[in-house]
């Protein structure tokens, strides 16, 4: 039986992807938004299995995004390389809004390194005209960026078009005449360009239609970089679009991939919603799907149409499996698991230990779940639909305005938080926090009293829409919160416009500034959808 790829290869929060062949090597770099380290690159042989590698923008010197907005940050990364160095092409946003014509601070910078893993080199400014940074190297040597414009005036399209300008690495900036080469199709909302050069054709991918329903990948081409651009006769030539059936939707924003053996794949966002309500909680993900050059040299999909499919012919390459990681970490390491994320900042000592106490982590609480600044948050994503996390926690309150827990959270206006804190009357205590499109809530009757439990046991399992919490005191014999909350809540769709989705996480506030910490033995994870 030929061998197939499942859809999606990089499951959960993993949205814009951008892939290149390293000799024998695949790479594949996502988007991260306001998580911290920016931009995952996860790593294969044969394009079936994959492993996060690695997360390159992981000091402040290459990405501080205290009081970046939700959903700010690294936009749609862009990974290339040119026979000597790793190219990283990103977007760190400052501000955005979720209306059509508005100011956006899109901060455009590029790092290089030898190696995939690094060192990076420090970051190399080159503009602020849009996102969606994209680098070509030209096989005479040239190096060019290409990134969409934004443009905020009052009657105009925002999405104004592509930008080129030729990019300078030994005068370290952009050079030359800068010019829109392509004003997109009538699908609209023209991003996340992309050029490939084959047979004479400089070929310009881009994303249209906007990241939800009508997402799209067109394609356009030229034999002169410079323009004019003719567009596919059949664009587009992959989206979801107006059918609502299909498993994975929001079909867009791709990125092309040769292999060794002259097969061609584009990797692409997509979206699986939970139906019938079609909030997609665990994010935007990232497919593959295998395509030909047709004989009149425009691209397309392999067997027909223009639709992403669940399963795809796997290309002629050994199978190359990797090992499975654990999916329980009892903090017994120096440096935190691959795939846990601080929000905004960095994890220092100030905040976060993991050599304070041996085998536990030790977070000193820090801001608000609130907060856009500084949050004392430890999280992972969701990546599947029905999921089970715990943890451990020794805390010992002094105030109400001292809380520590286990959180399923999306922004600051969107999470739920199972938290231990101090009533002035029952003492220890625990309860739930339910922020819901900014505004609080307790939905419990009443706070749970846990006075003189040195050790709180706390487990959120997520079933598809619903979310439910427990709590033990030995870790054996659990009581259920008599509350389910719907899990559809920490997605996009709920959001508005939102970029992210869900993920479960350990945290630690202390709204009186004096930095109380909480000690976390452990934390688990485990998926049951598979």
């Amino acid at each position: 039986m030929a061998k197939k790829i499942r859809n999606p290869i990089l499951k959960g929060f993993n949205p814009d992807p951008s892939i290149i062949r390293v000799r024998n090597d695949y790479y594949v770099a996502t988007s991260t938004f306001e998580w911290f380290p920016g931009v995952q690159i996860h790593h294969s042989k044969d394009l079936v299995n994959w492993r996060l590698l690695t997360r390159p923008l992981d000091r402040l010197s290459l990405l501080d995004m205290a009081g970046n907005p939700n959903s700010g940050g690294v936009w749609a990364p862009c990974l290339s390389f040119d026979g000597n160095f790793f190219y990283l092409i990103y977007t760190d946003v400052k501000s955005w809004h979720n209306t059509s014509n508005f100011t956006k601070d899109t901060h455009n910078y590029v790092i290089t390194a030898k190696d995939i893993i690094g060192p990076w080199s420090e970051p190399i400014y080159l503009n602020s005209s849009g996102f969606d940074p994209s680098l070509f190297h030209d096989d005479d040597g040239k190096k060019w960026l290409v990134n969409m414009q934004n443009d905020f005036r009052k009657g105009k399209n925002p999405f104004a078009g592509i930008l080129l300008q030729e990019f300078s690495l030994e005068e370290e900036k952009l050079v030359g005449p800068v010019k829109n080469i392509f004003k997109g199709t009538e699908l609209g909302v023209t991003e996340a360009p992309h050029i490939y050069k084959k047979n004479g054709y400089y070929y310009l991918m881009t994303a249209e239609g906007g990241t939800t329903w009508d997402h799209a990948v067109s394609m356009a081409r030229s034999k002169d970089i410079w323009g004019p651009y003719e567009v596919d006769p059949q664009n587009p030539m992959l989206t979801s679009a107006k059918n609502p059936e299909l498993q994975l939707q929001k079909a867009g924003h791709a990125s092309l991939v040769e292999t060794q053996n002259g097969e061609y794949y584009i990797t692409h966002l997509c979206g699986r919603p939970l139906r019938p309500d079609m909030k997609c909680n665990l994010g935007r993900e990232t497919s593959i799907q295998k395509v030909y050059w047709s004989e009149d040299d425009w691209l397309r999909l392999e067997g027909g149409g223009n639709e992403p499919k669940l399963e795809v012919p796997a290309p002629n390459l050994p199978e190359f499996k990797f090992e499975r990681l654990r999916c329980r970490d009892d903090f017994d390491d120096t440096e935190l698991n691959i795939h846990l994320n601080t929000l905004r900042i960095p994890p220092d000592e100030s905040w976060l230990s993991l050599k304070e106490r041996p085998g536990y982590l030790r977070l000193k609480g820090q801001e608000s779940l609130s907060s856009l600044h500084r949050q004392s948050i430890v999280a992972r994503r969701q990546q599947a639909f029905r999921c089970e996390a715990e943890t451990c926690i020794e805390f010992e309150p002094d105030i109400f305005q001292q809380m520590a827990g286990l959180v399923c959270y999306y922004d600051t206006n969107d999470y739920i938080y199972l938290r231990i804190s101090r009533d002035e009357i029952l003492g220890k205590t625990l309860t739930i926090h339910h922020m819901e499109s900014g505004e609080i809530d307790e939905p419990l009757e009443g706070e749970i009293k846990i006075e003189g439990w040195t050790k709180v046991y706390l487990r959120v399992n997520v079933f598809n829409h619903s979310i439910e919490f427990s709590y033990s005191e030995d870790g054996v014999n659990w009581y259920k919160i008599n509350k389910i909350f719907e899990a559809g809540q920490l997605s996009d769709e709920h959001n508005k416009l939102g970029f992210t989705g869900s993920f479960i996480g350990i945290c630690v506030q202390d709204l009186s500034g004096m930095k109380k910490h909480a000690d976390f033995d452990y934390f688990t994870y485990f998926e049951l959808d598979e």
